[in-house]
């Protein structure tokens, strides 16, 4: 079967904005998604790039347009000034690792839970309230937020080393492991879909 390494940071509206659209075509395709979350500041740091506040202006004129015309094509609501937006991504990372680590439950629905109390719903995904909400939305033991802290903390780590070394530079970022071909963005799902079925 083939497999996907789904590199993304909650941070990152775009990865938001990709929505259910992998699951959709890792589906179609019987391809298994690898989900590694990762601390996108760390990896910013690591390659010498600026962190959003720091970059040119036109970048940030840029992305506030193109996040917004997304929100209008995919119809997820988007608060663009969110509250708590950059927070402390590490925690609920935390708990999608251990979710992935547990089995069992919806791996995609806790990321979707996420995304949406902080992109939509103004909360903090910092929160263990949050979190813990999230791992139920996905049918797992909210408890896991706290029983799969330090693991979830190593692979965290790991997930951000590992991502480097495979060319890692942005969220979403999508690597298909068996033939090592890269996509990076929401806007390259398309391309991602006809590289699984041959046409490129």
């Amino acid at each position: 079967m083939k497999q996907i390494d789904y590199y993304f940071s909650l941070l990152s509206g775009f990865a938001y904005m990709a929505g259910d659209r992998l699951e959709k075509i890792a589906a179609k395709h019987d391809v298994t998604i690898n989900y590694k979350p990762y601390d996108i500041m760390a990896l910013f740091a690591a390659l010498g790039v600026p962190k959003p506040a720091d970059r040119p202006e036109g970048r940030k004129v840029y992305r506030t347009q193109e996040l917004t015309r997304l929100s209008k094509k995919t119809g997820l609501p988007l608060k663009l000034n969110a509250q708590f937006w950059p927070t402390n991504a590490a925690p609920a990372s935390y708990a999608i690792i251990a979710a992935v680590d547990a089995g069992g439950g919806d791996v995609a629905a806790v990321i979707a839970s996420l995304n949406h109390a902080m992109w939509a719903e103004d909360k903090d995904i910092a929160d263990d309230a949050v979190i813990a909400e999230a791992l139920k939305a996905g049918g797992f033991d909210p408890m896991l937020s706290m029983t799969g802290m330090l693991q979830g903390a190593d692979t965290y780590v790991r997930n951000t080393e590992e991502g480097l070394a495979a060319g890692v530079f942005g969220s979403p970022f999508y690597i298909v492991k068996d033939t090592g071909e890269r996509f990076w963005g929401q806007n390259s799902l398309e391309d991602l879909e006809l590289h699984l079925e041959g046409k490129i």
